[in-house]
């Protein structure tokens, strides 16, 4: 303050600069944001206008053409692709030239446009009232994750027309002037997607009677002038095949995300199934009404719609992907009280909707259930179970705040480069953790597999070509040992065994326990170790799609002995049942051995214990005496692995600077230990005499 009043320039200027310097980056978001959603809806124009006719709008082109279902004079559902409610088919039908004459173009751009319109009116019905920053870049965030969600992909893809249900409910509750209109848009929602009649109890309870009335006498009137037009569709269609089970594909079938398809998935069937969705059908109604009514009433109807939405998922016979847009208005609810824990249901909420459900959950029987059902399980619990903050809530707009350690100094004034993160001493929130260490894993085997072409044998001929030019710079370098260690240890069988059940078994185990350990233990500790191990694994990543390596034991001439798989056959090599999905050429740099680097230094740092260090790093003296005697890598491949571990802690460094001064405190008794120990401190240090 005082050196800028000497400088002769008023103190309320810097106020005023740091307000537009806010504003100017704000801006900046806001049209970094437009830039993305513009640039996504250019993708999928052009993924789905570049793939031939007869493999992209599959679902359009089955209902118009000269043998179309809505052009011909015979019923509508003689193809299974027409799902729709015969109002559906009635108003549709007018629409089939101009569909003709502009097949793709003209419906994708429509699409488009309709998802454009979902985004603005979902950003405008936030719950108020919204701060200024969430106000500008709401729209462009909420279309951003609308274009990335599986739901309109798939809606572009097959040409169908889910989307109108959605934005016409969302007209009829935020924009229609009057109840009447907005009920007559919710009824034609209804008309278009029967389980849409959930929105009435929803309007009736919470006072808004004409607006159900109106969307029940509109639902009524389109779908008796349905029947007129179209009685034996309309007979077909709420009789024979019970208001659409039966229609488009199998209800059993894993697309079908509703009640009925998951309780047919787990092998009931018959009049018990039927009794049974009914029964989970009428209590997950009744409570998503329920709930729905009380955030209405709270001023959070947005997430009272997608409340209703997603309890119209689980009762409806079939709910096909491209219909479980509700579930993605649902990560307009806040849940948690700590500011930490805010972001853990909507990413749950994004990683659902966005990437497939093998990404979400491993590939094991025991896991199929929840896989398969995922989700529905996400609906069934943002409709009956998720503990959604109320507005009157003191946690809603003021959370438990994040604690931060205190900035350690570096030996560089630039680190850390972004100072913004920084270190947090509360344990991070376990779900988030396991979504995002599912999800990078997921991203990292199919990046591998990528780098040879996306089949496991691919790019064989280069990987050999770089085997033999490891093999020569080993000699150069007088470190060929391979063949040497590997034969020698298959003449022991206890050592061969061993080597064996260490590379098998200590890969993946002593990294997820180290993990564990520190996110239990020391969560200051867990941070930055987990960020190191992110790094190096990109750093490996890189590696693999640059440089693919065929191990060793697939080398053919070399005369490597595979000790885990057993004699390879190189026409057709086995890569055993843990690998059969991986990219086997990914040999350089080692992240066996990486890891267990990894391992072996971050419990050389944080152990209290010298032999604790000590058994810490003979981890890594057992991993590379491992993968070398079983013939699956080099000696350089290690080496490899040792330089991108040691470059993804440096990241690590730079980005985030020191590791912060609780973290080097043992012996915590506090729930979350290090923040305790820092308040110690500052108050022996208040104490304690200047």
């Amino acid at each position: 303050m005082a050196n800028a009043e000497r400088s002769g320039r008023p103190v309320e200027a810097f106020g005023a600069a740091a307000v537009d310097t806010a504003r100017a980056r704000l801006r900046v978001a806001r049209l970094g944001l437009w830039l993305v959603a513009a640039l996504l809806a250019v993708r999928q124009v052009a993924v789905v206008l570049g793939t031939p006719r007869g493999e992209r709008l599959t679902d359009l082109e089955t209902w118009v053409g000269p043998d179309g279902v809505l052009h011909v004079n015979g019923s509508l559902y003689d193809s299974t692709r027409f799902t729709g409610t015969p109002f559906g088919g009635l108003v549709l039908k007018p629409l089939t030239r101009a569909a003709e004459q502009a097949l793709g173009w003209g419906w994708t751009f429509g699409t488009l446009l309709l998802v454009v319109a979902l985004g603005l009116v979902a950003a405008r019905a936030l719950p108020q009232p919204v701060s200024r920053r969430t106000s500008l870049l709401a729209a462009p965030v909420a279309i951003v994750l609308l274009m990335l969600s599986l739901p309109v992909r798939n809606t572009l893809w097959l040409g169908q027309t889910s989307i109108i249900p959605v934005l016409l409910v969302l007209l009829g509750c935020f924009v229609a002037r009057g109840q009447r209109a907005g009920g007559v848009l919710i009824g034609l929602a209804a008309a278009l997607q029967p389980t849409v009649l959930l929105f009435t109890p929803l309007l009736w309870f919470t006072g808004r009677r004409q607006a159900a009335v109106s969307t029940g006498v509109t639902f009524t009137a389109s779908t008796v002038l349905a029947w007129a037009a179209m009685p034996q569709d309309s007979y077909t269609y709420w009789v024979h095949h019970m208001a659409g089970v039966g229609l488009g594909g199998k209800a059993d079938a894993l697309a079908n995300q509703s009640l009925h398809g998951a309780l047919l998935r787990l092998g009931l069937s018959g009049p018990l199934e039927i009794g049974l969705f009914l029964v989970l059908g009428v209590t997950v109604a009744a409570l998503g009404v329920n709930r729905s009514v009380r955030y209405a009433r709270d001023g959070q109807l947005l997430l009272a719609v997608a409340i209703t939405g997603c309890a119209a998922i689980a009762v409806s016979p079939t709910t096909w992907q491209h219909q479980l847009l509700w579930v993605l208005l649902a990560v307009v609810g806040r849940v948690g009280k700590r500011a930490s824990d805010r972001y853990v249901w909507p990413v749950a909420v994004v990683l659902v909707m966005t990437l497939p459900a093998k990404m979400m959950l491993p590939d094991m029987p025991a896991l199929y259930p929840l896989r398969d059902n995922v989700v529905l399980l996400a609906a069934v619990a943002a409709a009956t179970a998720v503990p959604f903050l109320s507005r009157t809530s003191p946690y809603y707009r003021a959370p438990i705040p994040t604690e931060y350690a205190a900035p350690v100094p570096a030996r560089w004034t630039w680190v850390p480069l972004l100072p913004f993160l920084r270190r947090v001493l509360t344990r991070p929130n376990l779900l988030m953790e396991l979504l995002l260490i599912r999800v990078t894993y997921a991203a990292y085997q199919q990046v591998r597999l990528a780098a040879t072409g996306g089949t496991i044998s691919g790019g064989r001929d280069r990987a050999e070509a770089h085997g033999h030019q490891i093999l020569d710079m080993e000699r150069f370098l007088r470190i060929d040992i391979e063949h040497t260690v590997n034969h020698w240890v298959v003449g022991v069988d206890w050592l061969r065994n061993f080597f064996d059940f260490y590379y098998e078994s200590f890969h993946f185990a002593v990294p997820l326990s180290v993990l564990g350990v520190l996110y239990w233990r020391r969560p200051v500790d867990y941070r930055w170790a987990r960020a190191s191990l992110g790094f190096a694994t990109l750093l490996a990543l890189v590696g693999f799609w640059l440089y693919p390596l065929a191990p060793p034991r697939l080398m053919p001439t070399l005369g490597i002995i595979d000790t885990v798989h057993g004699v390879q056959d190189f026409s057709r090599p086995d890569y055993g049942t843990l690998t059969a999905l991986t990219n086997q050429y990914a040999a350089m740099p080692s992240l066996h051995f990486g890891w267990s680097l990894w391992c072996g230094v971050v419990i050389a740092v944080v152990a209290p214990k010298w032999w604790m260090k000590t058994l810490g790093l003979l981890h890594p003296l057992f991993t590379a005496s491992a993968i070398v005697a079983t013939g699956n890598h080099w000696v350089l491949d290690a080496v490899g692995g040792a330089v991108v571990v040691l470059a993804g802690l440096g990241l690590a460094y730079v980005v985030q600077g020191p590791r912060a001064r609780a973290a080097l405190v043992t012996g915590a008794a506090s729930p979350i230990g290090e923040p305790a120990l820092l308040e110690k401190d500052r108050v022996e240090k208040d104490r304690a005499p200047s």
